[in-house]
């Protein structure tokens, strides 16, 4: 009885684990962001999706485990001569994900090494074909051409590329030098271009005051003199109406309207002479009592034209 036991023991054991050995290969567990494709022996038949699975035990095997999911490729630096013969180092980096697990198992060994080095033979031979300054200033066109070139090549791979980008662009040290003094003398030159502008901007503005300012003094002169005119009009109107005032007195025998003008006269002529820078001297008349009459006889013709309005006298006959 023992003896039996001792022998079905470790047969027991071998079975347990042939049996999980088993189960194992015939139950697949394939995890999210992976694909199995599936060998029948040596063969490949399917490929399986995320989730659980069920082999056919002895029969069928998992062949390549391949991930799906996007994946990034560093583009070593290489020396590139650009097609004026400036050798710049230029690196990149490319974004990848696989479409067809079976294509990119079966169709090409090594997936990675073969994108890398694809993503350097086409990097070299863009930016060979363009100048240094087209290099620099056109980045974007550098990409876009690199990942039309790059994803032709490896649709046939099962491998779809995403984008594809220039991480850096050294030129030789003398270039940079060259460039940033080309750089300093655009600069100086946009500047004195914008101070001449400035400059001519103010001479315009400066101009077009004085032509306001002259304009506004004629219109001020103009005004100034219209005024003026006015009032020499106004003035010779009220002239004009004492002498006629004066002429009907005298025409009515009133000694005192002649008085006035001759009073008038003599005193402007007095106000004259006495003005005079050459006069040292003022002598005045002798007989003041008849300039004083005068006057009078002035004051007295005023009262009279207050009090009564003189009538126009009839024309006389020549």
């Amino acid at each position: 009885m023992l003896q039996s036991i001792s022998i079905f023991g470790p047969v027991t054991l071998v079975i347990v684990v042939l049996g999980i050995m088993l189960l194992f290969s015939i139950i697949k567990i394939v995890p999210q962001g992976y694909e199995f494709t599936i060998e029948n022996f040596g063969r490949y038949t399917r490929t399986l999706k995320p989730g659980i699975a069920f082999l056919t035990p002895f029969v069928e095997a998992v062949g390549r485990r391949v991930n799906m999911m996007e994946r990034v490729f560093d583009v070593p630096q290489q020396d590139v001569i650009t097609k004026d013969n400036v050798n710049v180092k230029v690196d990149g980096i490319v974004f990848t994900q696989v479409i067809d697990a079976a294509l990119a198992a079966y169709r090409v060994d090594n997936l990675d090494n073969a994108i890398t080095q694809l993503a350097m033979t086409n990097l070299r031979t863009v930016v060979g074909a363009m100048e240094l300054d087209e290099v620099l200033s056109q980045r974007d066109a550098i990409n876009s051409r690199l990942l039309n070139v790059i994803d032709h090549a490896t649709s046939p791979w099962g491998v779809k590329v995403n984008r594809i980008e220039i991480k850096d662009l050294k030129p030789p040290h003398d270039i940079t030098d060259s460039m940033a003094r080309q750089m300093k003398a655009e600069r100086e030159r946009r500047a004195l271009i914008i101070e001449a502008d400035g400059e001519k901007q103010a001479a315009v503005a400066r101009a077009e005051g004085q032509k306001q300012a002259a304009v506004l003094e004629a219109e001020g002169r103009k005004e100034a003199a219209f005024r003026d005119a006015e009032a020499r009009e106004r003035s010779a109107e009220a002239e004009a109406r004492a002498t006629d005032m004066v002429s009907q007195a005298i025409s009515k025998g009133d000694v005192n309207a002649i008085n006035y003008f001759v009073a008038q006269k003599y005193v402007e002529a007095f106000g004259k002479f006495a003005d005079s820078n050459n006069t040292k001297t003022l002598i005045l008349p002798a007989d003041m009592s008849s300039l004083a009459g005068t006057i009078g006889g002035i004051s007295e013709l005023i009262k009279s034209v207050a009090t009564d309005p003189v009538k126009p006298a009839p024309a006389r006959k020549a």
